[in-house]
């Protein structure tokens, strides 16, 4: 089973300022602020949704297909996706912008003052999945992760011409899309992934109930944050999955990146979509132990051990012979 990723491709810039912003600001000049601030910290990390979920499913061995648009100063991130399992030959590499840039500098208060660069992401519209596809000789499921909002909806209008199945994600673009772009972005999706709060934010801008929304895609996977992760289908019971424990918890950025990352390895190994989802929760069990999104390691006998210690030995046994 052959399965592109589209979404965005970033890096972080986080710094760490030792003082706190509110010293800084005059109240009656905010009208002309003009400050730099001195940070003691600097920490570059990789990111973008659609690199974090193919990195995920390269520590797996599913060998994702990474569809984007990222800069002229890829190469060093390229080299990192392609040393862990990530097909990149399908990313566009744009010949004028850099890569997509979150910079944040945060405060001893944990006030943060950010900015987001799009800058090559604005690109991936100039995408064609069918140019994609003839590489890889046919794509099984097309993921449609956040992204520059044209090339998700092109995406999504090509899944469905050309009849390749999808999965909508729209996860950090939701909040500025409306009914009608959300409406066009899941109806036919074989899979809807969102977390709790984007679920009821789907429902209430779309005007749709759950069971009108559960009837125009086949899957709804909703993440439940700590509780797991829930399943439904048209006529059937849902699936519910825990989470596996924690062994401490450093930060959840990208957790529901690896959980995406490990339920659609599940998908390609052909296990039940309740193995997925134990899949999924797992790795990003993994995630949260970390402090980075692409920063940790998977290594089979630990990985497999803990898998087991969560859902037990028929679980471990139906997955084990897939992890390389």
């Amino acid at each position: 089973m052959r399965i592109a990723v589209t979404g965005s491709i970033a890096t972080d810039h986080l710094m760490t300022f030792p003082g706190r912003f509110a010293d800084q600001l005059v109240a009656d000049q905010l009208h002309t602020v003009s400050l730099s601030f001195l940070v003691d910290n600097l920490d570059v990390r990789r990111g973008g949704v659609g690199a974090n979920i193919a990195f995920g499913m390269g520590q797996l061995g599913t060998a994702p297909i990474l569809v984007g648009a990222a800069g002229f100063d890829f190469d060093e991130y390229r080299a990192w996706l392609d040393r862990h399992g990530v097909d990149t030959a399908s990313v566009r590499i744009s010949e004028t912008l850099h890569t997509a840039r979150f910079v944040c500098t945060t405060d001893a208060d944990h006030n943060q003052i950010g900015s987001f660069y799009t800058g090559a992401m604005s690109e991936a519209r100039l995408i064609e999945l069918k140019t994609v596809a003839d590489r890889v000789d046919g794509l099984d499921l097309v993921l449609i992760g956040a992204d520059d909002p044209e090339a998700m909806l092109r995406h999504t209008e090509e899944c469905r011409s050309r009849g390749i199945p999808f999965a909508a994600d729209f996860s950090q673009q939701i909040a500025r899309m409306n009914g009608d772009e959300i409406r066009v972005l899941l109806e036919g999706a074989t899979y809807l992934f969102s977390n709790e709060y984007e679920k009821g934010l789907i429902e209430s801008k779309t005007g749709w109930t759950d069971e009108e929304i559960l009837a125009k895609v086949g899957h709804r996977v909703t993440t439940l944050g700590s509780h797991g992760v829930r399943i439904e289908r048209v006529g059937q019971d849902p699936i519910e999955v825990g989470c596996a424990e924690e062994e401490r918890k450093a930060d959840p950025t990208g957790v529901g990146d690896a959980f995406r990352a490990g339920f659609l390895s599940g998908l390609v190994w052909g296990v039940s979509l309740e193995r997925a989802a134990q899949v999924g929760c797992m790795l990003a069990t993994l995630v949260i132990e970390t402090v980075g999104t692409q920063e940790y390691q998977l290594k089979r006998a630990h990985f497999m051990d803990r898998f087991t210690k969560a859902y037990g030995h028929e679980a471990a046994g139906e997955v084990k012979g897939y992890l390389g």
